[in-house]
């Protein structure tokens, strides 16, 4: 005698076909948005090339990202941040972050000043709270790891150690008001530390190469797809 032991119900093939239609949709959506993030750093890239001359900065002046810039006022040297886990040549150190008044009673703008290695003690990360004008191009921090409640170990003394904070929590130990990006200090700039701006690693090739695979997936799955559609339909 014999038993039948598949107890199980195969899915109805019109929800397997729906299943499939969308992850053909997700798929080419995927591509569509890695197409539009190579775009963007394609742009980002061709404005970071850029060797335009620098514009003077006043509180209220629209910037872009990578733009030259130079701005009058003066450092806060007592209120600084350092930067953690910033790895340059397979050492960890920090970014100084240093507030800069461009004008009383304006919102201040951070001022990342260069990379140093991280030792026992803090270094000296002292300023000139001379009037001064300062150069760069418009930039913003870093944003590799996962935002924290606890970015600031403590806001109790200075420089204070930060971990991936956002402006507001630069803010809030400050504060004071802070524009709503950071300043990227030329190189040649003598109030700085180890300074070597580049755009994002990931550049939009890979962003175009990645686009193209997701396509693939959704045109190969569309095809499996219309092939059993047909198959089924002509065997009935």
């Amino acid at each position: 005698m014999n038993v039948n032991t598949d107890t199980g119900k195969r899915p109805p093939a019109w929800l397997l076909f729906s299943v499939g239609a969308l992850l053909v949709v997700q798929f080419a959506a995927l591509g569509v948005w890695q197409i539009n993030r190579g775009l963007e750093k394609r742009a980002s890239r061709a404005a970071f090339n850029d060797q335009s001359s620098f514009t003077r900065f006043v509180d209220g002046t629209e910037v872009r990202a990578y733009q030259s810039i130079e701005v009058d006022g003066n450092f806060y040297s007592g209120q600084q941040f350092l930067l953690d886990n910033i790895i340059l040549n397979s050492r960890y150190g920090y970014y100084v972050l240093t507030p800069f008044e461009p004008g009383e009673g304006r919102p201040l703008l951070i001022v990342n000043r260069g990379w140093i290695e991280r030792s026992t003690s803090y270094p000296a990360i002292e300023v000139s709270e001379a009037p001064m004008t300062v150069r760069g191009r418009v930039g913003s921090l870093p944003k590799t790891g996962p935002q924290r409640d606890d970015a600031i170990a403590s806001r109790e003394t200075w420089p204070q150690v930060a971990v991936w904070p956002t402006l507001a929590d630069l803010q809030l130990s400050l504060g004071r008001e802070l524009q709503p990006f950071v300043l990227l200090m030329d190189p040649e700039d003598k109030e700085g530390f180890l300074r070597h701006w580049v755009p994002e690693e990931m550049g939009p090739g890979k962003h175009f190469g990645y686009a193209l695979q997701w396509f693939a997936m959704a045109a190969a799955l569309a095809g499996i797809l219309i092939w059993n559609f047909r198959k089924k339909t002509f065997a009935t």
